[in-house]
């Protein structure tokens, strides 16, 4: 893997890099890196891995390399403006705080408990605040809430700039730029990378090497990133922000058309809207209408204003009320527009991009050579579906000249011939950027790198067959009294990942009922201190939803058991995915097959690496939803992008492997 990636720096040609756990790949790409002149951004998904990067795995590297670079190399870590504390913020002091933020309804004493404990934080943050070199919030110890944050936090489009703002000089953010400017590797987030691509790139330093760690993440931040909300609590928000800065009349525009937005709202039906309801389109205009009325009336920021840190505040909240508005009322094809949260008290506007593809096609490849890499890149053996949602042309596994398909995919540590760039045949991946016909797509290459692991001998992947296929919400008795038996045979040390929050629940009770097994159950405790004490006390179980399907790191005799309860499809009623599935219907395909499949593929992939996280790991994967075996039409796409398990239907044999595990951790 380093020499590929190497190679696809001198080259400029991009690579994307399957490499399974355990393989060293962040060294891997690393080692390359520190091979390149200026900085290369190294971009990850997970606060996880970038703590890994910064404090173990590139302080190593740096030690190891400097007799043969002649000097230590360097690096930095980057992150958007909100994770660091504002100099101005801080010397105006805490912000009131919002009434609905504390939840009015609540009582006077509610909400006196909850400012005095709040008032303690805000304390200890700017006590922290004096002291701390880098502003950061990571570095905070214990956190504080994130209302607290926010009181002392300047998102990047409310900053007024370091040379308007009094504190420029000493700004945090400024400061981690300045020393992201100078190193020779600079650790960011996708998050942050999104918002690069979108405002022009020029947030991260100038670089021509660009690695993206946890690639398979990249596309949904993406999304994130270009998604918007509108709704009556946002424009009120923003009213109070600016009730001191404009007059009466301007104000009064923005509240009517809150007040509009909101009684439309409460008569619109939940999910997409192909277009807007006549009374929402007419609200979205007044929201329009009065926020750039709002916006001119604010006039220039300038640095001799009164509080221009304010003023750029309360103005950008307004003109972003008013883009979404615009956006909203634009109904573009390559945008997807749905009702979400009517049966809360603020239901709001949503809206995202049909697809990324297109964006990331013509944002991400310019000027800068991309390594890709990811434990779960591969869908089913092919680099087609991942490379497709990164903007990159259609072509593994097909031969340049005649598009043949190959029978079979490169064997482990095989290269992927370079490929001839052509044209997407899913027209609604490249939405929102396809390219001209002249201009050449970036070309690129595959490179699986295999496992250190013998996935065969290491783990059982256990289907229960003979389960009915799952049709209710929640977890079903047959699945209920399978995952009973499985954690009773191997006496806990069970991680069990559940499809919803309600089938959590019942698994904890059902397991605690019949066992007395301890179990701890996601959203009981902070996460980390459930997982800390899932990994200490070997037979317990720890039961969740999809934060605990990647991410969680439990090598050793605590966790040998994974059990998943069914394969994690996206919702049918999920907007976006519900839409894009429709696109490539409309357009001749299978949405369920384009859209669906491979988003279980690589949900489900993340869950099953939970196992097997050390070469002396042992232990059973068991998946209690039979669609896995019987679907002929995607059960061994699902099963071919799994590590390579000795597969198993048969309970009595799992069962007895696992009593095995149990006597065998006994006796050690």
């Amino acid at each position: 893997m380093a020499e590929a990636v190497d190679e696809a720096i001198n080259s400029g040609e991009h690579l994307l890099v399957q490499a399974g756990t355990g393989t060293g790949k962040s060294l891997a790409y690393l080692v390359g890196a520190l091979r390149e002149r200026g900085p290369v951004v190294v971009s990850t998904a997970t606060l996880a891995l970038q703590a890994q990067l910064i404090e173990h795995d590139l302080p190593r590297l740096a030690e190891a390399v400097t007799p043969l670079l002649g000097r230590p190399p360097t690096f930095a870590v980057l992150k958007g403006r909100h994770h660091y504390a504002c100099r101005a913020r801080l010397d105006a002091g805490a912000e009131e705080p919002e009434p609905d933020l504390f939840g009015e309804s609540g009582g006077g004493s509610q909400w006196l408990g909850a400012a005095g404990r709040i008032g303690k934080q805000v304390v200890r943050l700017r006590e922290w605040a004096a002291d701390s070199e880098t502003g950061d919030r990571d570095e905070l110890d214990p956190g504080v809430d994130d209302m607290v944050w926010r009181t002392v936090s300047m998102p990047a489009r409310e900053c007024v700039g370091a040379q308007r703002c009094p504190f420029g000089d000493e700004c945090f953010a400024e400061a981690s730029r300045v020393r992201a400017r100078s190193a020779d590797i600079v650790v960011t987030n996708h998050s942050l990378l999104a918002v690069d691509m979108m405002s022009g790139r020029h947030i991260l330093p100038p670089h021509e090497v660009l690695i993206i760690d946890e690639a398979h993440e990249l596309a949904d931040r993406m999304t994130s990133a270009a998604r918007a909300e509108l709704s009556a609590e946002a424009i009120d928000r923003a009213t109070r922000r600016a009730r001191t800065l404009l007059d009466g009349g301007v104000l009064d525009r923005l509240t009517e058309a809150s007040d509009a937005l909101a009684l439309a709202l409460a008569g619109a039906p939940p999910g997409r809207l192909v277009e807007l309801p006549a009374a929402v389109r007419d609200a979205v205009s007044l929201v329009q209408a009065a926020g750039r009325a709002a916006v001119n009336a604010f006039g220039d920021v300038r640095a001799d204003d009164p509080d221009p840190v304010h003023k750029q505040q309360a103005k950008s909240t307004v003109q972003t009320i008013a883009e979404v508005a615009e956006r909203l009322l634009d109904c573009s094809p390559q945008d997807v527009i749905w009702v979400e949260g009517v049966t809360q008290e603020h239901p709001g506007l949503h809206v995202a991009p049909l697809s990324v593809a297109g964006l990331l096609r013509s944002l991400l490849y310019a000027d800068r050579t991309v390594v890709a890499t990811s434990a779960t890149l591969a869908l089913g053996g092919r680099f087609d579906t991942v490379a497709a949602g990164l903007g990159l042309p259609a072509g593994y596994g097909r031969t340049p000249e005649t598009g043949d398909v190959r029978p079979d995919p490169p064997a482990d540590g095989a290269a992927i011939p370079s490929l001839r760039p052509t044209r997407s045949t899913q027209p609604f991946l490249l939405a929102g950027g396809e390219q001209d016909g002249d201009e050449e797509p970036p070309a690129w290459r595959a490179l699986d790198v295999g496992s250190p692991f013998d996935y065969a001998k290491q783990g059982i992947l256990y289907v229960a067959a003979r389960l009915p296929r799952p049709t209710q919400s929640g977890l079903s008795d047959p699945a209920a009294d399978e995952l009973v038996r499985l954690v009773e045979a191997l006496g806990g040390r069970t991680l069990g990942l559940f499809s919803s929050r309600r089938a959590a629940d019942r698994a904890a009770e059902v397991v605690r009922a019949a066992t007395g097994v301890e179990v701890y159950l996601q959203g009981d405790e902070a996460l980390p201190i459930l997982v800390r004490k899932f990994r200490q006390e070997q037979s317990s179980c720890l039961f969740g939803v999809m934060s605990l399907w990647q991410g969680v790191d439990v090598p050793g005799d605590s966790c040998q058991l994974v059990v998943i309860d069914r394969l994690p499809f996206p919702r049918p009623d999920e907007p976006l995915s519900a839409a894009r599935s429709a696109a490539v219907d409309a357009s001749g395909g299978s949405g369920f097959a384009a859209v669906s499949v491979p988003a279980a593929a690589v949900r489900l992939a993340q869950g099953v690496g939970r196992l097997v996280r050390a070469d002396t790991d042992r232990g059973v994967v068991a998946v209690l939803d039979s669609r896995l075996h019987t679907a002929r039409s995607y059960g061994t796409f699902l099963r071919n992008s799994l590590p390579p398990f000795w597969y198993t239907t048969s309970p009595d044999v799992v069962l007895g492997a696992l009593r095995r595990l149990r006597d065998t951790a006994a006796t050690s």
